[in-house]
């Protein structure tokens, strides 16, 4: 990817986001627990699936030529290494058969290339029974695990048009009813539709345009609140969205974004973090604190970034018409 000048400050951070998170690779690594029923897997698992995921799509959006795209294939081996070329996932399955989270870190992977086909035999043995299908989940966590069942050749028919009336974002709501777990949904809902960015077409037409009027008020609030991680995800979906109206990236909010990093190209959760005393940090060393307070931010700038600066250059096709959803409660 070669990114125009108007974009290259866009660029930029996206090339210190990931030089950062390089520096930090000994923290995304699996430690002994990774097979622990009681492991911690927000701890464990998460971060090297976000971070599988992130760089899926940065390779997605880059050329090979390109020192961005080296450097996410070369994360994205290290983390296929750490699960031993797919065989964790394999091992968890066996341990904890319905369980998500192995199916959806596996299916990050897999978008950029990497199988085994052993466990995706295994997982679509269990995804045909009742109950893997009948597990309660809210409906964005749902629209994540078929997406990733997609990945892995588990195919359902008109997956998405029954699970998003059932959204935040696909109910339209009023738009002052706006709010930071409604934000997370809605980013993900946006995300799990799109194939995180590959596919902007999978965004229909009525959200492409209740977006276009209401996210530029909502990635204002977010960044006059500081709140780093949330904007950060709010940029990706408007990089999304501009795939499909044409519009031009929010200059404003990615100054907001650039000035908020530290010395190195890390973006805290949020405003003045960490605060004096986090009860979540107790009995953390420092570094590991500091990873754990900026790793998703800075993932998120990235993709936001990448996503924003390979936007074609096309004309606005299939958004319907633009207007305030006045019949959703929104103030005139």
């Amino acid at each position: 990817m070669t990114a125009p000048d108007d974009t290259a400050p866009i660029r930029r951070i996206a090339e210190d986001a990931l030089a950062w998170v390089d520096t930090c690779r000994a923290d995304f690594a699996l430690g002994e627990d990774a097979l622990a029923v009681d492991g911690e897997v927000d701890n464990s698992w998460k971060p090297l699936g976000e971070l599988a995921q992130v760089c899926a799509t940065v390779a997605h959006h880059t050329a090979p030529p390109d020192p961005l795209h080296a450097r996410a294939r070369a994360l994205l081996d290290f983390a296929w290494r750490e699960t031993d070329g797919g065989e964790l996932f394999r091992r968890l399955q066996q341990l904890e058969p319905f369980a998500t989270y192995p199916l959806e870190v596996y299916a990050a992977l897999a978008s950029a290339g990497f199988r085994h086909p052993a466990f995706e035999e295994a997982a679509a043995v269990v995804a045909r029974t009742r109950g893997w299908r009948l597990t309660e989940q809210d409906p964005t966590r749902r629209l994540g695990v078929l997406r990733a069942e997609e990945r892995c050749g588990i195919h359902r028919p008109a997956w998405a048009p029954h699970e998003l009336p059932r959204t935040w974002l696909g109910g339209l709501p009023e738009p002052w009813t706006f709010e930071r777990d409604a934000g997370y949904a809605l980013t993900h809902v946006v995300f799990h539709l799109t194939d995180w960015g590959r596919d902007p077409d999978g965004l229909p037409p009525d959200l492409v345009g209740y977006l276009a009027d209401w996210l530029p008020p909502w990635l204002d609030t977010c960044l006059e609140a500081g709140m780093w991680d949330l904007s950060g995800e709010l940029l990706a979906v408007a990089a999304v969205v501009a795939r499909r109206t044409g519009d031009p990236a929010p200059r404003d909010a990615w100054q907001a974004l650039r000035a908020a990093r530290g010395p190195h190209g890390e973006l805290p959760l949020k405003h003045q973090d960490p605060a004096p005393a986090d009860p979540g940090d107790a009995g953390l060393p420092d570094d590991r604190a500091h990873f754990l307070r900026h790793y998703h931010s800075t993932l998120m700038a990235a993709f936001a970034a990448v996503l924003t600066t390979a936007r074609p250059a096309r004309p606005p096709v299939g958004t319907g018409t633009r207007h305030r959803h006045g019949g959703q409660g929104a103030p005139e």
